[in-house]
């Protein structure tokens, strides 16, 4: 990803989650299988997302995916944890770009990288609402 296209902050890490890779997660090609790259980056998120779930509830806020993508560099295998990295990256008015790094869990090679915008709605309207302030502030203070 390029970094400045995608944000106004510089990159800081935001959370880090490791995820045990399991068999059913390869495909015929003996790799895991690229779907399951977004769902350890969703799952990634979500553990991101739920540690400041205090400071959404307060809002009424919840969010919802605008869009992602990712590039695989190397295919990771069976056995092994996956390491994946949460970084900050644009804030909007209504949206936060995280950016991903996939590793195997000991190792420097990203094995992939991706990035999702995730825009905050009201839960009872479903409609855009403004980035809570509480997600602001922890975003300004992982900048620090």
């Amino acid at each position: 990803m390029n970094e400045a296209k995608h944000t106004n902050l510089p990159r800081r890490l935001l959370y880090t989650e490791l995820i045990p890779i399991r068999w059913g997660d390869m495909d015929a090609m003996q790799h895991v299988n690229n779907t399951v790259y977004f769902r350890y980056m969703e799952q990634a998120r979500i553990s991101w997302i739920d540690a400041m779930r205090e400071a959404l509830d307060a809002a009424g806020a919840g969010t919802v995916v605008a869009s992602t993508g990712c590039n695989f560099r190397k295919p990771l295998t069976y056995p092994g944890t996956v390491e994946i990295k949460v970084f900050s990256g644009r804030v909007g008015g209504s949206s936060v770009t995280t950016l991903y790094e996939l590793r195997m869990q000991g190792e420097d090679t990203v094995y992939a990288d991706g990035e999702a915008v995730v825009v905050w709605v009201n839960m009872a309207t479903g409609k855009a609402v403004r980035v809570p302030q509480a997600v602001r502030d922890m975003l300004a203070q992982s900048a620090a």
